[in-house]
């Protein structure tokens, strides 16, 4: 987001979310994620008023007049002047959208045709059935809601990165079932259909009341569980593949309902991690100039990384 900065400047960005809050002396302010093609970025509107500004709601396009100025480390927004998008700016809100540089329609035939070729007949059917079911959502999905893959068409452009992995992971180990590995890797987040409320233009707004109180692990297994009752799929294969979503995470304290019991799970564990590390640290570093460092990152351990300008950075995997 280069035009935003340390001056006074004028931005038009699309709201990802919003929050109403007070300070500690009662004043209202709106805390604030906005975001563009480009990236996404904190915001503080200290000085609200709703009678004089208005109501402002997740997937506007608005104005806004503001500074940019490290916070804790990383880069806020103050604003000084918000208003909402009128017709006379000539707006189109799908350029304020983050999106994958394939389409939802093209990464779903992929990893369904993928699926569809399975050699075990179980693990094809499961999946190309979950993937039926959900695949007007899958279309257009984030991955996240502010993390890696937070972008329209997320969800499926970091799952078929995953299963990109997978599959060179699958060629150099013989040990390794490819299909059970793939089919684990099509499905660690297929409920994240369900966690987040997401707008039409395929931006993750916040997370639904399923998302809060089950989370996207627990109810992957449900969808897994209800899918193989009915295909009448075996209870060893319906456990095989609930266990790797339950355990994709890793650990307990990274959200891990149990730990990886078996090689294809803990080969899931590690390529979701790297996948999801890749893409931030790509994301950060292509923020800043070679020879300089990024802010210290959140996710990645609080640490900060260096450009070292020896290869182009880009955040897009070579999929298809």
């Amino acid at each position: 987001m280069d035009f935003l900065s340390n001056t006074p400047s004028d931005a038009f960005l699309m709201i990802k979310s919003v929050d109403r809050k007070t300070t500690q002396k009662g004043l209202p302010y709106l805390d604030m994620m906005l975001c563009d093609k480009t990236g996404e970025i904190s915001a503080k509107f200290w000085d609200y008023h709703e009678e004089v500004h208005g109501v402002f709601e997740a997937g506007m396009i608005v104005k806004v007049r503001g500074t940019v100025s490290p916070y804790n480390g990383v880069d806020q927004l103050r604003i000084e002047k918000l208003r909402k998008a009128i017709p006379s700016d000539g707006i189109d809100a799908s350029d304020f959208v983050p999106s994958a540089d394939l389409s939802g329609e093209q990464l779903y035939n992929e990893l369904y045709t993928i699926a569809d070729n399975f050699q075990n007949d179980e693990l094809r059917k499961v999946v190309t059935a979950i993937y039926s079911d959900y695949r007007e959502k899958l279309t257009y999905w984030p991955a996240a809601f502010r993390l890696h893959h937070a972008i329209r068409g997320g969800l499926l452009y970091h799952t078929l990165s995953i299963v990109r992995l997978a599959q060179g992971v699958a060629k150099v180990y013989p040990s390794v079932d490819s299909d059970l590995l793939i089919a684990g890797a099509m499905l660690h987040d297929i409920a994240k259909t369900d966690e987040f409320t997401v707008n039409d233009v395929g931006t993750a707004t916040g997370y639904s009341l399923e998302g809060n109180l089950i989370g996207h692990l627990a109810k992957g297994a449900m969808i897994i569980g209800n899918t193989c009752e009915k295909l009448g799929v075996s209870e060893e294969t319906k456990l095989l593949l609930q266990h790797m979503v339950l355990s994709h995470h890793g650990e307990p304290e990274f959200g891990a309902a149990v730990r990886p019991m078996f090689l294809e799970a803990e080969l899931l564990s590690e390529l979701d991690l790297m996948d999801a590390r890749v893409y931030e640290l790509t994301e950060a570093i292509g923020n800043v100039k070679s020879g300089e460092y990024t802010n210290k990152m959140w996710a990645l351990d609080n640490h900060k990384f260096y450009n070292h300008g020896r290869t182009q950075i880009d955040t897009k995997a070579k999929l298809i």
